[in-house]
């Protein structure tokens, strides 16, 4: 493992535990107590600007430093959920792959996809019955409509293979 991959690793890890340790109830707490002490305490140093650049000055740098760990955690999380999406959209098989990574479309391509949408939307509004074409009966027989079209792939064969040889 190179020096460079095991500081990324550091840095994620302690991303992560920093993301954890500030949104938890003991951070809240602590950041209470702080305030506090430090409102306790004014009367004892005159409410100096002294006093007052001490909590200014360490809000400014938690803030900032609390941004980008906002940020670290928002982007991976976006990630995931980005990867998430395009595996539903990819394994499904009425679903455009046209629309996997769409996060990189521009706002006007975005916007015209919208309007896509909405027209969708009010067709599906003009329905009779809604319930028609988003039963449990039709979510059944389109996974087995999938499952049966996959077994007969290629692809599907040989990850079986692979997979029988690797618990053996």
């Amino acid at each position: 493992m190179s020096v460079h991959h095991k500081k990324k690793h550091l840095f994620e890890r302690f991303a992560n535990w920093a993301t954890v340790a500030t949104g938890s109830s003991g951070a809240f707490i602590t950041a209470i107590t702080v305030i506090i002490i430090w409102i306790v305490t004014g009367p004892i140093f005159n409410y100096s600007d002294t006093w007052q650049l001490i909590i200014n000055t360490g809000t400014t740098i938690v803030t900032f430093l609390m941004v980008f760990l906002i940020q670290k955690s928002q982007n991976k999380d976006s990630k995931a959920v980005h990867l998430k999406l395009n595996e539903l959209l990819a394994s499904h098989a009425g679903a455009s792959n046209r629309m996997v990574n769409i996060e990189d479309l521009t706002e006007q391509e975005l916007d015209h996809l919208y309007k896509f949408y909405i027209r969708l939307s009010k067709l599906a509004e003009d329905e009779d019955d809604l319930t028609c074409t988003h039963s449990i009966d039709a979510a059944e027989e389109n996974h087995n409509t999938k499952l049966s079209g996959y077994k007969s792939k290629k692809h599907y064969q040989n990850a079986t293979e692979s997979r029988s040889k690797k618990s053996k």
